[in-house]
Parts: C-alpha cells; sequence; structure tokens
C-alpha cells in the first residue's frame, strides 16, 4: 500500500484550483497526469523582474519592472490598430501597447492618474519607449511580488506559462515533509537541502546558475530519484538470490559436438563469457546475466552452448526473440548446430496455429523438443515444459521486467540469461540492468571485414542506384532502408512503399518490400524471397534493424540517415558484411546537417567499435533517446541527466548495495523512509519483494 503522506501527489491534477479537463489535457503533453509530475516538471529558465531603471535608462530588448503614473488612454480610431495608455515618470514618457483590447478592462486597471507598477519587455518603436502587452500590471501594494524571478517552464500550444505556473505552485503547497531516506554523512558532505527544501529551491530558481543540473537542489532531486532505480533493481536481484536455485552441471558433451561441428573456433571473449555463464548455471543461486555484444560478436552460439549445457542435465531451454522474422533467424543458425549435437528444436510464434502449433506444445510437455525458440508467445498460457532450465532473452531492452520474470516462472527454480546487441553505456548499463551479472563480447569474429561507410547528400541518390546496380550486377544483395518519420509508423510505411514503387520501375521484380504493418507470414516471405530467392533488394523500414542475418547482403541503404540515433545507424550498418565479400553502407542525408546530426555521421564513418559507438551516442544526444523513444526497457528519469549525474548513480548504487546488506527488509527507521521514497519515485513494484512488504 501506498504511505498515505503521498495520496496528495498522487492525486490528478484536476484536483487543483483552475485547472479543469481541458488545462489537464495540456498539462498532461508536457508533465504529465498526478501533482507529482507537476514536481517533476522543472524550470528551464528564468525571467529576471528586478531590473528597475527610470523610463529614460529604459535599454530595449530586457525585461523591466517600472513605476509609472498613468497619464492617458488613445482608443484606436481603427479596430485592427493598437490601443495605447501613455504613462511616465520623472524622466520620460513610455506608451503601452495593446492589440484586440477591451476598453473597459483596461480603464479598471489602469486608471488616469493613477500609480501603477507594469512588468515587461522593453522597445524602442521610433521615438517611442514602449512595452508591448505587459507581462504584469499591478498597484503599489504589489511592486514586491511583481520584482521577482519567474520561473519558465517547458509549455505546448494553449497553455500559458501563468497557468502552469500557479497549478505547480498549487503542487508545491500540497508537497509533504517526508522523513530523511539518504545518508546524514552523505547529505552533509554534498550540502544538500531536505527533499522538500530542494523541491521548492529548485522551483524558485533566483539565477541562471540555480537552473544547473549541478546545483545542490537538483543534485539533491536526482539522486533520490537515482536511488528509488538502484534500491527496486538491488530489491528485484536480492529476490532471485532468495529464490531456491538449482545446480546445472552439465557433462560437456553435447557441448563438445557442437564445437566440432563449428566452422570456426570461438574467440577469446566468447570462452570467457561462455566460462562465466557455465559457472553461474553450476552455482545453487538463480542466474540472471547479462550477455552484451556488439553487432556479429557471436551471442548466438554462445547462448546455444549455454543452453545445451541444462540440456545435458536432462533438462530443457527457451530462446525468446522480439520479433517472428529475429525468432526464425535463430532457428536457422541453431537448428544444425543442435542436430549435431542430437537434439530437437521446437520454434513457437504467436502465428502457429493448428496441428503444427499443438505437436510443438506436446514436445514441449513431453521434453521430446530440448530447446524451444519462439516470441512472447513462449510465456503465455497454455504453454507447458517437462523441465524448463534455462530462459534466454535476445534484446532485453524490447521486453519488460515482467516479462523476463513470466518466462521464468515457466519452469522451477529458472536461470536467465539476457542478451543484447545494442552496446549500452555502462551509465546506462546500470540503470537498465543495475540487477544483472554482466558479461562483454568487444571482439568481433575472425575473418569479419570493416564496412565502407560513406556519408553522401540525398541530392545524389542517381548515384546511389548506379552503384547498386554494379553492385546486383556482382551478386550483391541489397538492403535499402527509408527514413524514420517522426513515431509515425503510417508515414514509415507510405516512404517506403513509394521508394519501392520507383525502384522498381527500375530494376523490375529485383526488389520486395518489408514493414511493420505486414502480416507475420508476409514478412517471413519477403525475407526469404530476399534471402533465398529473386529479391535482390529489400526496401524495408527499420523493422530489419535488429538480429536479421542474410550472409550475401553487402550493400546498406540507408535514406535521411540525419533522423536516425547513432545506436541505431550502427545496428543497421551491422546487418551487412556478416558473409566472406567486403561491404558498404551508404548513409543519405537531406542538407542542411545540424551541428549534431553532422557530428553522430561522421563518428560512424570513423569506426566500427558499438561500444565506442554507444559512449558516443550518450553524450550527443543524453539517455532519454539513446536506444530511440519506440524501445521500452530503460527507465525515463524525470530529474537525473546520465550525462551530468554518473558521479551520483555510482554513490546511488554503492549506497543501495549498503542499504541491502544492512537492512534488506527495509524495516529500520531508514528502511521505511526509503519505502516511501520507492513509492515516490513509482518503483512500487520492488516493495513487494519485500518479506514483510
Amino acid at each position: 500500500m501506498r504511505p498515505e503522506i503521498l495520496n496528495r501527489l498522487f492525486a490528478p491534477t484536476t484536483s487543483l484550483s483552475g485547472v479543469g479537463p481541458r488545462v489537464a489535457k495540456l498539462i498532461e503533453q508536457v508533465a504529465g497526469t498526478k501533482m507529482a509530475d507537476l514536481l517533476w516538471h522543472l524550470p528551464v529558465g528564468i525571467i529576471d523582474r528586478r531590473y528597475a531603471p527610470k523610463v529614460a535608462d529604459a535599454r530595449p530588448g530586457t525585461v523591466a519592472t517600472m513605476t509609472l503614473t498613468v497619464d492617458e488612454h488613445r482608443p484606436p480610431h481603427n479596430p485592427r490598430q493598437p490601443y495605447k495608455v501613455i504613462c511616465s515618470d520623472d524622466s520620460g514618457s513610455l506608451t503601452l501597447v495593446f492589440f484586440h483590447a477591451r476598453t473597459d478592462y483596461l480603464r479598471q486597471r489602469l486608471p488616469v492618474g493613477e500609480i501603477r507598477v507594469v512588468s515587461g519587455t522593453i522597445e524602442h518603436f521610433g521615438h517611442e519607449i514602449q512595452i508591448t502587452h505587459p507581462d504584469h500590471m499591478g498597484t503599489m501594494a504589489q511592486i514586491e511580488q511583481l520584482r521577482a524571478v519567474e520561473p519558465v517552464y517547458r509549455l505546448t500550444a494553449g497553455l500559458s506559462l501563468k497557468v502552469l505556473g500557479k497549478a505547480i505552485l498549487g503542487a508545491l503547497e500540497g508537497a509533504p515533509d517526508l522523513k530523511e531516506w539518504s545518508d546524514p554523512a552523505f547529505l552533509f558532505t554534498n550540502a544538500w537541502p531536505s527533499w522538500r527544501q530542494a523541491i521548492s529551491t529548485a522551483h524558485a530558481p533566483e539565477r541562471e546558475v540555480d537552473l544547473e543540473l549541478e546545483s545542490p537542489a537538483r543534485e539533491r532531486l536526482a539522486y533520490d530519484e537515482l536511488l528509488a532505480n538502484q534500491l527496486a533493481l538491488a530489491l528485484v536481484r536480492l529476490n532471485m538470490r532468495r529464490l531456491p536455485g538449482r545446480s546445472i552441471r552439465g557433462d560437456g558433451s553435447l557441448r563438445q559436438r557442437t564445437l566440432d561441428a563449428l566452422p570456426f573456433r570461438l574467440t577469446e571473449s566468447q570462452e570467457t563469457a561462455l566460462a562465466e555463464i557455465i559457472a553461474d548455471m553450476a552455482d545453487g543461486a538463480r542466474m540472471l546475466r547479462l550477455l552484451q555484444g556488439d553487432v556479429g560478436s557471436g551471442k548466438t552460439v554462445v547462448s546455444l552452448l549455454a543452453m545445451l549445457a541444462a540440456v545435458e542435465t536432462g533438462a530443457q531451454a527457451a530462446l525468446m526473440a522480439p520479433t517472428e522474422i529475429l525468432a526464425r533467424q535463430h532457428l536457422a543458425t541453431i537448428e544444425p548446430l543442435a542436430a549435431a549435437a542430437g537434439r530437437k528444436i521446437g520454434l513457437l510464434t504467436g502465428h502457429d496455429k493448428g496441428r503444427g502449433r499443438q505437436a510443438t506444445l506436446d514436445g514441449l510437455a513431453s521434453g521430446e523438443i530440448s530447446i524451444a525458440i519462439g516470441t512472447h508467445a513462449l510465456f503465455q498460457e497454455g504453454v507447458e515444459f517437462h523441465d524448463l532450465a534455462l530462459a534466454v532473452i535476445d534484446e532485453q531492452h524490447r521486453f519488460g521486467v515482467h516479462q523476463r520474470l513470466t518466462l521464468a516462472a515457466k519452469g522451477g527454480a529458472i536461470d536467465v540469461l539476457v542478451m543484447t546487441a545494442t552496446p549500452i553505456p555502462r551509465t546506462l548499463m546500470l540503470t537498465a540492468y543495475g540487477d544483472m551479472d554482466v558479461s562483454r563480447l568487444p571482439e568481433k569474429p575472425a575473418g569479419r571485414r570493416p564496412i565502407d561507410t560513406r556519408v553522401m547528400p540525398l541530392s545524389r541518390i542517381a548515384d546511389v542506384v548506379g552503384a547498386v546496380r554494379r553492385s546486383l550486377d556482382a551478386d550483391a544483395k541489397v538492403f535499402w532502408v527509408c527514413p524514420l518519420i517522426e513515431e509515425s509508423e503510417e508515414l514509415d510505411v507510405a516512404a517506403a512503399a513509394a521508394r519501392y514503387r520507383e525502384l522498381s520501375q527500375i530494376f523490375g521484380g529485383r526488389v520486395g518490400l518489408l514493414h511493420g504493418r505486414m502480416k507475420g507470414r508476409d514478412k517471413n516471405a519477403a525475407m526469404v524471397a530476399f534471402t533465398d530467392g529473386p529479391v535482390d533488394i529489400l526496401v524495408a523500414t527499420t523493422v530489419i534493424e535488429v538480429g536479421v542475418d542474410v550472409a550475401a547482403a553487402t550493400v546498406m541503404v540507408i535514406e535521411h540517415a540525419e533522423r536516425f540515433g547513432l545506436a541505431q545507424l550502427h545496428q543497421l550498418r551491422g546487418r551487412v558484411g556478416r558473409g566472406a565479400k567486403a561491404a558498404a553502407c551508404l548513409l543519405l542525408y537531406a542538407s542542411p546537417l545540424t551541428q549534431m546530426a553532422r557530428a553522430r555521421l561522421e563518428i560512424l564513418r570513423e569506426t566500427d567499435d558499438g561500444f565506442r559507438i554507444a559512449e558516443e551516442d550518450l553524450r550527443l544526444r543524453g539517455a532519454g533517446e539513446l536506444l530511440g523513444t519506440r524501445q521500452s526497457g530503460l527507465p525515463a528519469f524525470h530529474l537525473a541527466d546520465l550525462t551530468a549525474h554518473g558521479d551520483l548513480l555510482a554513490a546511488a548504487r554503492d549506497d543501495a548495495k549498503l542499504i541491502i546488506d544492512r537492512d534488506p527488509d527495509l524495516e529500520q527507521p531508514r528502511g521505511h523512509a526509503l519505502r516511501t521514497l520507492l513509492y515516490l519515485f513509482e518503483r512500487d513494484a520492488a516493495v513487494k519483494y519485500l518479506r514483510s512488504g
């Protein structure tokens, strides 16, 4: 149960004065639906109204707060003309300008002969000094309120700063005093305020320096969010360790048969990673390990050998992939190697129906099928395993933690191995995978050649078509990836379909089309036609990004490469050059390029080291966008910025480990405060792992 003291923060924004359904919808677009979301929506700038010059000294372009006498109202003769109010002080006169004004309202707010305090941006128009539509107009009694610093927030069309600012003030007034969850000595060393002070200070910046991510208030809030993240992951990990495990010790016979059938030797890093996995499986505790390898580093072979270690004991293993295309790809790679070891593989996807599906289900339940490969269909109801001992999950960031736990529930004391081909910087690794041990495959298998990467403007598309023609003459296969258009899959598909039609006019039936809106069987047919059939150019959206392996594909064309993230471009490029022939990647961009887009394309041209590319991507774009907004699994931070707060993340991780060592069930006074912290940042799921939680 959420602590009662937090209930107000989780009330809808409509419970605030002045926030009706229409305004709440606008607030939801920039912040969220709850009061707490308003607290996390921190200022991005300030308007300083403390500058209070005489009229004659007022500098154009500055925001000034001035004490003026109202001299005269000049309504316009023509409604298209502005309404003017002439004001003055002892140094000169200033004109207030209003368009579409209401005369009665202005005469009431600015009575002739009265003194008023006016705040707004100073402009010079001809010989006149003026303020158009002042931000504030008030009496002398309100001068202290007007001569203030006003926070500026990110807005959306239809939402004014005044309305949002008032809502945030309302949320701040309802923010409770919470018991301290941070170590007092750590707070003192960093000179950080309490949580309540920090949230108030962050929303009341006095100077530009108060907006910086390293300001004490913002650092304190960022640390709280990172601590909630790390503590939640530590509790998940602790729960895995507490659950009874099983020791899986195979005799190595099936693995040896498979190694003998391989046309290459394992790299040193593959051998090291495999040894770490096998040691974890032999341990009595449950395994939760991440296998992180760059594009083409040989993760699938390592995972197969781990699965065979489970099969050697008479148990079963399962490999779950995010898409049917990738599941079938794994089947094509693994089936002949498993056959060499004399073991049967089964495939299970959402599109399998009828007798074939039932035969697979029967084989899994009886134990006749040793290794299952499939999509999320593997953990649906009705899928029973005879004895599932190891679950391998590919491209973890496409699945949530709950899905990997659901698959793990399909057997008794299952070991979990998670794989990703998206190299992840260390800081992000801690936030997304802090509950796992990590093995890395930094080497490429022997014989892999670097991919010749070229950057050119879209205006040279005719040259690209010519280069594609020459490649086809040399028996190459070509991927042609169409642009990522905003968040609209519909527009992505339209762009791919248009390019498909244009290329079909040139190359006829040698062009195929693949996109996310196609049915599963049509996608598979398109891939088969490209891999083994008459199609030599596959026009596709980013559906081909991860894991697709076509040995004959040696050319990758990416249109509007400036719209993609670095990690995504690296993944796409990794789809070619997987065979013996030299490969090329052509990155086409639309001019003019932004500085960031130019930097991204330059890095890609310089290196094919996915780990370096991931670090550069984090540096250039920040963590929020790193794996693309469509991909789930990475936590979204409101207050922490991993590029600025990397040191705080490391401290939060150490603190979480210490907390778990000293008070694993969060029963001590600090532990109770930490429970509140977990609920405050909506890490509620972790609380259920507490023995008394």
